[in-house]
């Protein structure tokens, strides 16, 4: 059986699990949630990629994404946000979806999976 490693968990959720050479995120989000969708957007990406830092792995070894959205018409804007962190790297799969989120001030949540 091979080893299943986990990092910054609680009793509710764990951040980053890692599994045959896999990286799975929790949802990521915001750390200020004053901020506009780009604000948000940059904050996300960014805590994607100390996520991933952890695991041992970067943006350029996505596999998917699924970005949650509140609403539609700022998915231009969190999208140049996306072109512009993803900048020399081949996109992931990615589903993008209207969603209520679980803090109502959140704009933006992204889940990925990457390779080690």
């Amino acid at each position: 059986m091979t080893d299943i490693q986990k990092y910054d968990s609680n009793d509710a959720i764990t951040e980053v699990v890692v599994h045959n050479g896999v990286v799975y995120l929790a949802g990521q989000v915001p750390d200020d949630d004053n901020l506009d969708i780009t604000g948000q957007s940059k904050q996300v990406l960014a805590n994607i990629d100390k996520a991933l830092a952890a695991a041992g792995t970067d943006k350029s070894k996505l596999l998917s994404a699924q970005v949650f959205i509140k609403d539609l018409a700022q998915f231009d804007a969190f999208n140049a946000e996306w072109k512009a962190w993803l900048a020399g790297c081949v996109p992931p799969a990615r589903a993008t979806i209207k969603a209520d989120l679980v803090n109502p001030k959140w704009l933006v949540e992204v889940m990925v999976i990457a390779a080690v």
